[in-house]
């Protein structure tokens, strides 16, 4: 049927905001067993973003809900968190969200407390089968005059105490992963003013009778090497993933020596903003691994004996999680078209079957925007990279005279990475009449090291330039209209998009979520995991405090001229609600059009469907009156001071 001529923005869209918030699930933190049973995080929106650990004993069974409510198996770890359980002889071993407490349990019994209510969380649990106890990353918050102590510990399920230090003397820890003998423990650690990507290094140690380590050794990493995922092949070989050569490639310790496995100009490793993140695996003699080369995901099967390997060819675009067993692999995989699913593989990494999808509403392939990887000139010389996803409805085409409304999104991170993966929230967009640019700035993981730092001592102005010229390419492609462009996005990104209404002119209007306003604070105020982060990407404080003041939004609110919405969680640790709230009360006072959303009960980052909900419809209502699109929308009322109602 011929399709119907309708202003861009303004299609009636298969995806509600209801169905957007409510329909999906988030999936994460795959384990597989030896007997090949997968378990697997899931979100339960409804149910306040809870997580849930699922399971799968065979291809043939349905998934299967395993904590019960009200436990969320979550942890707070460097804030973002990431690996809360492990599981070892039927038993769950977790961390519940609502106090920070490891509990045990027994599949089909109820969980159990295993160490007591102190201020500690845990994370990148696993289980040690020769000494019968739990290794886990501890973050002690009990002294605050010190702040968090961070530590990997041992822990005994029958004690009941908040753990027996093992290895201490760093400021983070992350990966400890015992050899295949349990005679070896590996280990990454780093301090400040590091992150994890710009520079850590990896150790290792023996197990001495009465389970203290001896004998330990660094064997690469410093200051200025990334080390990521150290893991032990069936034979006892450290494998490790190190970005010395400019990307992060994979290697192994070999007799006292550091061997390259699989050299090319490609990403094995992601910046690890939370614990667990797993690349790479060992499934009988082959090594199952993911990297990425310009902004796509592969899967390779190296052939550890031979040194041969094989690619792995797939629709799927974006990978990650890889869990190997010695008769197959599971890993979380997805699409331009396809949700993230939970995907099984064979022995040799060629995939098999799908456990779960994240679910979501079924679209009419006419219906799903694809995109396009561009790349386009900014500042300096250089270049960037964005994707682009055009509108697309099966029902509606805009006019010819027409050019459709931009929106671009800017990741967090900032250290991180937008990919080509199907996004509900994208696609909420483009079904309506908009375009989007997804844009990887400049800073951006998933290019090399050279790219990622081309964002130090430059927050505030290279994601802010290649924003900006990203949106300004596509005006000139004549894929977007100048007047009705549109940036958004969320903490980083939402810093990111305050710093482009600040100081450049190109957006009509923008969307902060949870964003940063004033830098200042982030390098006064804030967790540990992040407190000198600034460092790298801003300047010492206080000594840079001018440059900092330079680059604050908030500290420039008379340049600010154009709309904007505010989202903000009111349990937000990481960026607290002033962060909005000093900004949104000078933009009311000097009568800029402004709209202020906060959620209870939610933090850094919306969990719950109710947040997810709102938010989003909130932001469409926003852009609609302030853009001057006419739809038949039933659109949430917002109230927008300064703006006629």
């Amino acid at each position: 049927m011929p399709k119907e001529i309708r202003p861009f923005g303004s299609w009636t869209s298969p995806i509600s905001p209801s169905m957007l918030a409510s329909a999906s699930r988030d999936m994460s933190d795959p384990i597989l067993t030896a007997d090949q049973t997968a378990y697997w995080l899931e979100s339960r929106p409804l149910e306040g973003g809870r997580y849930v650990i699922m399971r799968q004993k065979r291809e043939d069974e349905s998934p299967v809900e395993l904590t019960p409510p009200p436990f969320n198996v979550r942890t707070r770890v460097h804030e973002y968190g990431g690996a809360p359980y492990t599981v070892a002889h039927d038993t769950l071993y977790f961390s519940h969200y609502g106090d920070h407490r490891l509990y045990r349990q027994i599949v089909g019994l109820q969980p159990e407390a295993m160490t007591p209510p102190l201020p500690m969380r845990y994370a990148d649990l696993i289980w040690d089968e020769r000494r019968g106890c739990l290794l886990a990353v501890r973050e002690d918050h009990s002294e605050s005059d010190v702040g968090a102590v961070n530590s990997i510990v041992r822990i005994d399920p029958d004690r009941h105490d908040g753990g027996a230090l093992l290895i201490d003397g760093y400021d983070f820890y992350m990966y400890p992963r015992l050899s295949p003998d349990g005679a070896q423990l590996a280990w990454i650690c780093w301090n400040h003013p590091n992150m994890p990507w710009d520079g850590t290094e990896l150790w290792i140690g023996d197990f001495a009778p009465d389970g203290q380590l001896i004998n330990r050794m660094k064997i690469a990493g410093g200051p200025a090497e990334s080390i990521f995922q150290p893991c032990w092949s069936p034979d006892n070989t450290l494998y490790f993933v190190s970005d010395r050569t400019g990307w992060w490639n994979l290697y192994r310790w070999n007799q006292g020596e550091v061997q390259a496995v699989m050299p090319r100009e490609a990403e094995f490793g992601r910046p690890a903003w939370v614990l667990g993140l797993s690349m790479y695996g060992f499934s009988s003699d082959r090594l199952i691994a993911i990297y990425s080369q310009r902004g796509i995901d592969h899967l390779v099967a190296i052939n550890l004996k031979e040194g041969s390997f094989e690619e792995m060819a797939s629709s799927y675009t974006t990978l990650a999680d890889v869990q190997c067993q010695a008769q197959g692999a599971i890993l979380l995989a997805g699409s331009p078209t396809q949700p993230t699913a939970l995907v099984r593989l064979d022995a040799q990494g060629h995939f098999r079957t799908v456990i779960r999808s994240e679910g979501g509403p079924t679209l009419d392939p006419a219906d799903i925007s694809e995109p396009t990887a561009l790349e386009f000139p900014t500042e300096s010389g250089f270049t960037a990279h964005m994707w682009y996803y055009p509108p697309k409805n099966a029902r509606f085409s805009g006019p010819e005279t027409e050019l459709p409304p931009l929106i671009v999104f800017n990741h967090g991170g900032p250290t991180s990475q937008s990919n080509s993966s199907f996004s509900l929230v994208r696609q909420f967009w483009t079904s309506r009449g908009f375009a989007v640019a997804d844009v990887n700035y400049r800073g951006s993981t998933g290019y090399g090291r050279a790219y990622r730092e081309l964002l130090n001592r430059a927050w505030g102005i290279v994601d802010v330039e290649d924003c900006c010229n990203a949106a300004l390419y596509l005006v000139g492609a004549r894929l977007a209209d100048p007047s009705r462009l549109a940036i958004r996005g969320g903490s980083a990104g939402g810093y990111t998009t305050l710093a482009c209404l600040t100081f450049k002119d190109v957006f009509a209007v923008g969307t902060s979520y949870y964003g940063v306003s004033d830098i200042a604070a982030l390098a006064r105020d804030t967790h540990k995991f992040e407190s000198r982060y600034m460092e790298r990407l801003v300047g010492p404080w206080p000594q840079d405090a001018a440059v900092f003041a330079a680059r604050s939004p908030l500290m420039h609110t008379e340049r600010v001229v154009r709309p904007v919405i505010f989202f903000q969680g009111l349990d937000d640790k990481v960026v607290p609600p002033n962060q909005a709230e000093l900004m949104v009360e000078d933009l009311k006072r000097r009568g800029v059009p402004v709209a202020y959303l906060t959620f209870e009960g939610e933090g850094h980052g919306f969990h719950s469907a109710h947040a997810v909900e709102q938010s989003i419809a909130a932001e469409l209502s926003f852009y609609i009156r302030i853009l001057g699109i006419r739809t038949d929308e039933d659109l949430l009322p917002v109230a927008i001071a300064n703006w006629p109602q």
